[in-house]
């Protein structure tokens, strides 16, 4: 005798059960409860509850019922969320673990992302592919000023900035070095691409790291084969050596690639500007934002002087603050807002930038 397929089984497995319910239905009426539960391999409890369902109301009750909790206790607060879904209109490129930890936020990362998808505000993001090596663990080897690498960006793509640069005759193109193993960020900019730029803008950096004892003998320059890093760069470099990337391997340079992302995420499509000097004070406060209070969390949620203080214990901070130029190689300009940004820094280093960060309109950086 074959023994009939289990009842919650069956049902477990259709993808519409109402036809099997109501077969069961019509059994009980007919067979009895106890008959149509032997029958269907179920129990009592089971018949009768669909054939009482049923019987109250209609061939609908054979539908299942919505199990979910209608009241939840630890639900967020309206206010709450409404706070969270301005929060994430403000910064939309602030991740949910960033903005808790910048903001001390007490819901948790998983309940604010809910909302945000709730509400429509989630971006999908990118896949990107597997990587062979890992590189971040590798570079996590390396020495400090082991390595920088350089590039420019053009900055009149960004449909925030740009209309803003066109009024104020703010500057279109950005020069970027970074030391690969703290992260360490240094800005210029300028109105075009060129060689001459492109080398006061190393010799700076490197005058500003021999002044606070960094061995240029041991650094290496990494760039593209721009024409703007060939002619009076590779001089400007002294005692460092100058390495070229292979063409079209944009990879190589993902230490500055990954900071133009950011710095457009975070600064450039957020900010408005009132002058140039507006201009420079609000750069010179993201970057040493960047360098002293921002956590990478690449390099175990550490900031790049976090890094210089752990492998360099002696290093003085003002390796962290040259400020951007307006043109490499000219002094910035003395507005008010870089010299209290100044003031504030050397008083109490990121702790000032942490707090003011997290009090600012959400549209531009002030101290």
């Amino acid at each position: 005798m074959i023994t009939p397929a289990r009842y919650f089984d069956l049902v477990r497995d259709m993808k519409h059960p109402y036809d099997h319910r109501l077969r069961l239905v019509e059994s009980a009426k007919q067979r009895g409860i106890k008959a149509t539960a032997r029958l269907f391999a179920t129990t009592v409890p089971t018949v009768r509850k669909w054939l009482r369902r049923f019987q109250q109301h209609g061939p609908s009750g054979l539908f299942e019922h919505f199990r979910a909790r209608l009241h939840q206790p630890h639900k967020t607060p309206p206010t709450v969320e409404a706070q969270l879904i301005d929060l994430r209109k403000i910064l939309p490129s602030f991740g949910a673990r960033r903005l808790k930890r910048e903001f001390d936020l007490s819901v948790g990362h998983s309940a604010m992302e809910r909302i945000w998808r709730q509400h429509g505000l989630m971006k999908k993001r990118r896949r990107k592919y597997q990587r062979k090596q890992d590189l971040a663990h590798i570079k996590a080897q390396w020495a400090l000023f082991q390595q920088i690498s350089a590039d420019t960006k053009d900055l009149d793509d960004i449909p925030h900035y740009w209309p803003q640069a066109q009024t104020l005759g703010l500057p279109a193109i950005q020069y970027t070095a970074r030391d690969v193993r703290s992260g360490l960020l240094f800005w210029a900019f300028a109105e075009k691409r060129s060689a001459s730029a492109s080398a006061v803008f190393a010799s700076r950096i490197q005058q500003h790291l021999r002044r606070y004892g960094v061995s240029l003998r041991d650094l290496a320059w990494q760039t593209d084969n721009g024409s703007e890093f060939k002619g009076d760069f590779p001089a400007a470099l002294g005692d460092s050596q100058h390495v070229r990337i292979p063409p079209a391997a944009h990879t190589f340079q993902s230490d500055v690639e990954t900071v133009h992302r950011l710095e457009e995420d975070e600064f450039f499509d957020l900010e408005y500007f009132q002058s140039r000097g507006d201009f420079l004070a609000k750069v010179h406060t993201y970057q040493l934002y960047f360098n002293l209070a921002r956590p990478n969390s690449h390099k175990e949620f550490q900031t790049p002087w976090q890094i210089i203080q752990r492998l360099h214990p002696h290093s003085p901070l003002q390796l962290c603050l040259l400020p951007p130029s307006r043109h490499p190689g000219l002094p910035p300009q003395p507005t008010a807002g870089i010299r209290c940004a100044q003031a504030s820094l050397l008083g109490v280093i990121g702790r000032v930038i942490r707090l003011q960060f997290r009090a600012h309109s959400g549209r531009c950086f002030r101290f």
